[in-house]
């Protein structure tokens, strides 16, 4: 199949998304498809060999500048070249610039208004492309905040249009309004362009068809899926002292603060000498104060020598970090959708704890690799990896479920298959498309 596939690059950081897009991408490739990846606002950076494409359609400045004077919405291709080439982009995103609520809002809208918005330019600038271009069976958007591009796309190239979905409600839920309904009301209307809706884990199968307004026979799961050669699980050395890691963009949502809490109360019971926390993800320039305040909350009790802050990690170095750990622990605020983090850590043989909520609960009982705990529970997470610290054949038996449970069902193959077989049926003539088989829920629990 000849595939055209979107993704949403995340300026100077490493996101879970791209990860799994980039894999994803490299395992069809690789089973023989002619898959096109092309990234959209920012390059997109990931920890594996990058196969998506170096042209970047709606670049970040180009949007931006568009949103907010009408000169740019009339520049010539020409100057467009300039602020829309990679190394521009990734100098931008260095920056780190902060964009208010307002403006993200207003942007929303304007995108997802397609080529009634002020960045209908952009449209025509991807259309002049695909033109140019031998057809494609499928066209995969990454997020339902593009879906302004479904109408002009199915129009244009009348092929099927599929749309991943991995965590589009908490970008939503952050607008204030009016934004957020209008653009809940704009993604309900261009719904009707879109084939199929793909997201990555049950849970999200569960709950976007009540919250976008979209008919469940539109969802088809394809859950996500991990490169897991070099995430060999090993055995700690004797007399290490016991490590508690967590593997995250470092922000209030993921959870840090509730591990520092949980740290505290565990180094509060008798016996538990010989510990430390150590940390490893991106730092935001505006959550600086955010992790300060996590050293802090550990130095009023003499605990800030125990704990360590690595930095981002690329691939060898998340490795290595994942190698020192005896329990991984991401105890996010929100519903996660995703967590490849939490497959990672499992494919590595370290048994997680996390929340019961969100992707998290089939996660771990599909692959028997962690403890599920009371969201927002500090003290309930202290107890979890207090009986992991106690009973070390209980989280050796889970680390080696968890390396086995993530081979066989969260694997990149697997997730390809599925996908793949998602492409093919969508790609047959329409009459088939209502066959498509749906996936039930379940009935995951706490």
């Amino acid at each position: 199949m000849r595939i055209l596939s979107f993704t949403g690059g995340a300026g100077n950081m490493y996101c879970g998304s791209c990860l799994r897009d980039n894999a994803l991408a490299s395992e069809l490739m690789r089973r023989g498809h002619d898959f096109v990846l092309t990234p959209v606002y920012t390059p997109t950076r990931t920890d594996e060999k990058n196969v998506s494409g170096s042209q970047i359609y709606f670049g970040g400045i180009s949007v931006f500048l568009e949103q907010h004077s009408a000169i740019f919405r009339h520049t010539p291709r020409l100057v467009d070249r300039i602020w829309d080439s990679s190394w521009a982009l990734r100098l931008a995103t260095k920056r780190q610039i902060k964009v208010d609520a307002k403006s993200l809002g207003e942007m929303t809208v304007s995108m997802l208004k397609g080529e009634e918005g002020y960045q209908a330019k952009e449209i025509e600038k991807l259309l002049e492309w695909l033109r140019t271009e031998p057809p494609f069976d499928v066209i995969n958007l990454p997020y339902a905040l593009v879906l302004g591009l479904a109408e002009p796309l199915k129009r244009e190239l009348k092929t099927p249009l599929c749309v991943t979905l991995g965590g589009d409600d908490l970008f939503l839920d952050a607008l204030g309004e009016p934004h957020r309904t209008q653009s809940m009301d704009l993604i309900r209307k261009a719904s009707v362009h879109v084939d199929a809706f793909l997201p990555v884990s049950q849970y999200y199968m569960d709950f976007m068809p009540a919250y976008l307004g979209v008919p469940r026979s539109k969802m088809r799961l394809a859950p996500l899926g991990i490169t897991t050669e070099d995430l060999t699980p090993r055995a700690r050395p004797e007399g290490s002292p016991f490590t508690i890691g967590y593997l995250a963009r470092i922000a209030p949502e993921k959870g840090l603060h509730v591990l520092a809490e949980a740290y505290v109360r565990l180094r509060q019971r008798p016996g538990t000498d010989g510990m430390r926390l150590i940390a490893a993800g991106y730092l935001p320039a505006d959550h600086q104060g955010y992790l300060d305040n996590v050293r802090a909350s550990l130095r009023k009790v003499d605990l800030e020598n125990e704990f360590t802050y690595r930095g981002e990690v690329d691939r060898a170095q998340k490795v290595a970090f994942l190698h020192e750990l005896d329990v991984l622990s991401v105890p996010t605020t929100y519903k996660e959708p995703k967590g490849l983090f939490v497959l990672e850590a499992m494919a590595a043989g370290v048994p997680v704890v996390q929340p019961c909520h969100g992707a998290f609960p089939e996660m771990i009982e599909r692959t028997g690799g962690g403890l599920l705990v009371d969201p927002g529970d500090p003290a309930a997470l202290a107890e979890g990896i207090l009986g992991l610290r106690q009973d070390p054949s209980l989280a050796e038996s889970l680390g080696r479920a968890g390396a086995a449970g993530v081979r066989e069902h969260y694997s990149v193959q697997r997730m390809a298959e599925r996908v793949e077989e998602i492409y093919a049926e969508l790609s047959q003539p329409p009459t088939l498309n209502a066959q498509l088989p749906t996936a039930n829920s379940q009935g995951l629990g706490c």
